[in-house]
């Protein structure tokens, strides 16, 4: 099923969509090594589950697709691929949309990709709009675009981040998936900045849960997202209690999380880094405030 069909089912039912995302396993490891985690994440009863496409321009998208099959085929779950642009050509990119139309996969996740050094960019696509507009052109994918709260680390100014975000939609996203972040305040606001740039298709809100503050620090640097007083005082308290930490982190993520249904987003997209007992947990403490 398309995701803007899931959606749209969703809305009319009263309901908020619930998708995971997680990463192919490393090369060289067994398809099957994921096994674990998917059991919990299919248990928890997601609408869809993201898989990464390999970051700046280490492809990996034979793995990609694989992971995205088993999902489908196994734990019927309707899949979603990431799929990045930068440094890929058109033909490239063709042949992936071959590679998916083959494995009956039709709901893609259009990306720039992240800048790599040691991968040189292509001419074909210089931003996920493009690819959006040309994935559309086949008229074969339901297409998916990323957003940012605080703006994209590239961003001029606020303007500038909701005119692009605007072209990515008018290009084909039929929906869109935030970056994350620890303060929902920030989240509102952007999502009030989305519907007063006419920016109408469902925007859900990106939940990363810290249960390693290296792991975090990491993905805030390459995110830009900030982290609020009350965030890094958790951190700060629990980093040398491994349990504490993960349970601090549980805590604050689920408390997010209640009060962004409370508040009637779209839904809720959980960053689950292939951990399930991050999903089981999250999982069992909201499972009748997202079914209601």
């Amino acid at each position: 099923m398309r995701v803007d069909e899931i959606y749209a089912r969703k809305q009319a039912q009263g309901r908020q969509v619930l998708s995971f995302e997680i990463f192919p396993p490393k090369r060289g490891t067994e398809l099957r090594d994921i096994d674990a985690t998917l059991e919990v994440l299919a248990d928890c009863g997601p609408d869809f589950i993201s898989v990464t496409f390999g970051a700046g321009g280490s492809s990996n998208n034979n793995r990609t697709i694989e992971l995205a099959r088993k999902i489908k085929e196994q734990y019927h779950v309707e899949p979603v691929v990431h799929l990045t642009c930068l440094t890929y050509s058109r033909q490239e990119i063709d042949e992936f949309c071959q590679q998916l139309d083959f494995n009956g996969i039709e709901n893609v996740f259009a990306l720039r990709g992240d800048r790599n050094p040691n991968v040189p960019a292509k001419e074909d696509f210089a931003h996920a709009s493009q690819l959006s507009a040309y994935l559309r052109e086949k008229g074969n994918f339901c297409i998916g675009g990323a957003c940012y709260p605080e703006c994209h680390p590239e961003s001029e100014s606020r303007v500038s981040e909701m005119l692009h975000l605007k072209e990515k939609v008018v290009a084909g996203a039929s929906y869109l998936l935030s970056q994350l972040f620890f303060e929902n305040d920030m989240f509102y606001a952007f999502l009030e900045d989305c519907r007063i740039c006419g920016i109408n298709v469902p925007v859900t809100p990106g939940i990363m849960p810290v249960i390693n503050k290296a792991q975090i620090e990491r993905m805030v640097s390459l995110c830009s997202a900030s982290l609020p007083a009350r965030f890094c005082k958790i951190m700060d308290r629990f980093e040398d209690d491994k349990q504490a930490l993960f349970d601090a982190g549980m805590a604050y993520a689920t408390s997010q999380i209640i009060d962004l249904l409370a508040q009637d987003v779209d839904g809720i997209h959980l960053y689950t880094m292939n951990n399930p007992a991050v999903a089981r947990r999250i999982c069992d403490s909201v499972k009748n405030i997202i079914g209601g």
